[in-house]
């Protein structure tokens, strides 16, 4: 590949080179084309069609080589061919010149750019993705800035190539048509600057503002045919309705009523949503409690004799639901209605895109924001049937702790989940269809955790398939068994795990039945989230969504960042709408040791072709780690080469998700690891590992010339 872009690049040159050794460059000036005007016309009169064809030619290899003179080939094709054959000549001409120049762009440097400066493009490329052909086709209408940087910048992006020919043949079309009748007067131009006086520059905006002006009509006429085809209301009694009181509609509904409009926030089950109730409060509750069953468990580390833990099972899920009876009132229907948010309960279903009807009451309003969030996902194995299978749902309903527990999943439910259930005293078995956990991660981080669950006793089949459920054998020892294989040497390994309770964790699944938005249209995405546009917008422009029903990200505070954008935009989308940015988003997992992650790693920065080197410094260097104990795992940092701006953090090890929040800091407000590193830190904390590893990165690019000259320096200061 490199090869072949070396003798492209050797053949662009040479070409080039020729051009200005030839004199081309002077003769393409408006004197010379004035003086040999009938020398041009006879020869089109006697040859016609080597004229032409040579014309189309030249004109094609300069526009591709961004050459100097194209302007006046325009000029000089409106001369020789006149208005119409000319504007057809030149028309084609320019655009298969230019698509030549974007894929020549393209060859060179696109891979090379996109790997030094990819957090830039992509934001870029969803952009040309999307609405790419527009943004593409105003530049073409305004002559503001020349084309040949347009075919070059354009080259660099992920446009389509035939996306890219079609838009500048139409686009280019007004400014071609307009230089060619220049050349029917070409006796009377006296410089190219007449042919754009400011008064046609003008009159060139004024068609570039058009698609925006069209943009608007077309959406004018969209809003106008929907509102005859469902029968919109001529006034509305709330700005807003919002489905789903989980963390995403909490906060969406919250800042609806902070700025003063009507909100009306409907919930079928309980307030708080997954998070309160089945997720987020009660695993780190059920966490909170392992935890202080495993310090018993280790007190001998530290010369405190406390032997075996006793586990009151029923205690610690008292313990878990007095954890969710204390948070509840921070997402209870009273305190959202003292907000001034009306809290209606019941089951929602939208009954055109302005009217929700609840039950029997139908609801009309300006915007919809749907936050109805996911629930697990069930894999539907043979046999399963005669087992009551557990999920992060139902799993809080226990009341005596399973002997053995088998989860199927390693990704965080099921890493939390299982440590917690083995230090409480259960046999857990976990098994994964990958060969490691947390198949997000960075294979280094997912086995310091994976070795800290092994060391803890719970029995990890990485790479096993389950494949089915059979009732348990007196051989087996246990209730049920689950089947399991993986691929061997002589076909497929087959084991059979017995167990008592089993946990699925294999994902979530969005919500989206019975909302109605198959009678409205709306489209959802292949992993059945409800599909919708960065400013959270789906194919109705008053209808929006936010949290786990659209993802990508299921987590908590991925789902506030998304309500704020989806009430923001659905209330004041009119004047200026936003982007949502995950590039700064962290996520944790909380096992012990934790995994936490802010930004790219390196699996991530591969997948993109960026380029990254790494940093890494160990908590057995850390004081406070050794001082504790907990000397396991590392912190990890990806950076350009040679600069110290963060692309992404991992870390694994106690404490990761408080240690992960000064990265994201630093990540968010453009902070990098030169200024960490001159920040004080209090000694001995955890968070000087921050510090640390921006030191690990200094050390690594010390100005090696500059201490050679001090050392020199020094030396001569002691003679």
């Amino acid at each position: 590949m490199l090869s072949r872009r070396l003798i492209l690049v050797a053949v662009l040159a040479t070409a080039v080179l020729l051009f200005f050794l030839s004199g081309a460059d002077d003769a393409l000036t408006l004197e010379a084309l004035k003086a040999r005007q009938d020398h041009f016309q006879d020869w089109l009169a006697a040859e016609p069609w080597v004229v032409s064809g040579g014309f189309f030619v030249i004109y094609v290899v300069m526009a591709a080589l961004s050459l100097p003179g194209a302007t006046l080939l325009t000029v000089l094709g409106g001369a020789l061919f006149g208005l119409g054959w000319g504007l057809v000549i030149i028309s084609f001409a320019s655009a298969m010149g230019a698509t030549l120049a974007f894929l020549i762009a393209r060859t060179l440097a696109q891979s090379a750019i996109e790997r030094r400066f990819s957090r830039q493009l992509e934001s870029i490329n969803r952009g040309i993705a999307r609405e790419g052909a527009f943004y593409l086709f105003t530049l073409r209408l305004i002559p503001l800035f020349p084309f040949f940087v347009i075919n070059l910048v354009m080259g660099l992006t992920r446009m389509r190539v035939w996306t890219f020919y079609w838009v500048s043949q139409l686009g280019m079309l007004p400014g071609t048509a307009v230089f060619v009748n220049a050349g029917r007067e070409l006796g009377d131009l006296e410089s190219l600057s007449g042919v754009l006086s400011p008064g046609l520059i003008l009159s060139f905006a004024l068609i570039g503002i058009f698609p925006l002006l069209a943009r608007r009509g077309v959406d004018y006429v969209k809003r106008r045919r929907m509102a005859r085809r469902y029968g919109k209301p001529h006034t509305a009694d709330y700005d807003v309705v919002v489905i789903g009181a989980g963390s995403a509609g909490l906060v969406a509904s919250y800042i609806a009523a902070a700025v003063k409009a009507r909100v009306a926030l409907v919930e079928s089950e309980r307030m708080g949503g997954d998070c309160l109730n089945t997720g987020c409060v009660p695993s780190k509750a059920l966490i909170a409690s392992a935890r202080q069953a495993q310090a018993v468990r280790e007190a001998g580390r530290y010369g405190i004799e406390a032997g075996e833990p006793r586990v009151d099972f029923k205690a610690v899920m008292a313990h878990v639901h007095r954890a969710i009876d204390e948070v509840a009132p921070h997402d209870s229907a009273e305190r959202y209605q003292g907000l001034g948010v009306e809290v209606i309960e019941g089951h929602a279903r939208l009954q055109t895109p302005w009217e929700v009807r609840v039950d029997e009451r139908v609801l009309s309003t300006r915007h919809v924001i749907i936050a109805t969030g996911a629930r697990p996902r069930v894999m539907n194995l043979p046999g399963m049937e005669h087992i009551e299978v557990l999920t992060s749902d139902n799993l809080w309903q226990l009341d005596r702790l399973p002997e053995r527990l088998v989860i199927i999943g390693g990704g965080p439910i099921g890493c939390e989940i299982g440590q917690s259930f083995a230090r409480l005293g259960s046999q857990v078995t976990l098994v994964q269809r990958d060969g490691q956990l947390l198949a997000r991660e960075d294979g280094d981080v997912a086995d310091v955790l994976a070795a800290r669950l092994s060391r803890e006793g719970v029995d990890l089949r990485l790479g096993w398939q389950a494949i089915r459920v059979e009732p348990g054998t007196a051989h087996d020892k246990a209730a049920h068994v689950l089947v399991v294989e993986r691929p061997g040497e002589n076909g497929f390994d087959i084991e059979r795990i017995g167990f008592d309770r089993m946990l699925m964790a294999v994902g979530r699944q969005a919500n989206v039945e019975g909302l109605g938005l198959d009678a409205l249209g709306i489209p959802m995405r292949d992993d059945g989230t409800l599909d919708v546009d960065e400013t959270l917008r789906s194919l109705h422009p008053n209808i929006w969504a936010c949290g786990d029903v659209t993802g990508p990200y299921q987590l908590t505070h991925a789902s506030a960042h998304q309500a704020w954008h989806a009430a923001v935009n659905a209330l004041f989308g009119e004047f200026k709408r936003f982007g949502v940015n995950y590039r700064c988003l962290p996520a944790v997992v909380y096992c012990e040791p934790e995994v936490a992650r802010v930004g790219l790693n390196e699996c991530q920065a591969n997948a993109r072709n960026v380029s990254y080197e790494v940093t890494r410094y160990a908590f057995s260097e850390l004081d406070r780690a050794i001082a504790e104990d907990r000397t396991e795992g590392f912190v990890k940092i990806l950076t350009p080469p040679g600069k110290d701006r963060i692309l992404g953090v991992s870390i694994v090890g106690h404490g990761a998700g408080e240690m992960l929040a000064e990265f994201t800091l630093a990540m968010t407000q453009g902070i990098g690891l030169n200024k960490l590193l001159g920040t004080v830190h209090s000694y001995p904390t955890w968070s000087e590992a921050a510090k640390a590893s921006a030191g690990v990165w200094k050390n690594a690019h010390k100005p090696e010339r500059l201490l050679n000259l001090l050392e020199r320096y020094f030396r001569w200061r002691r003679h």
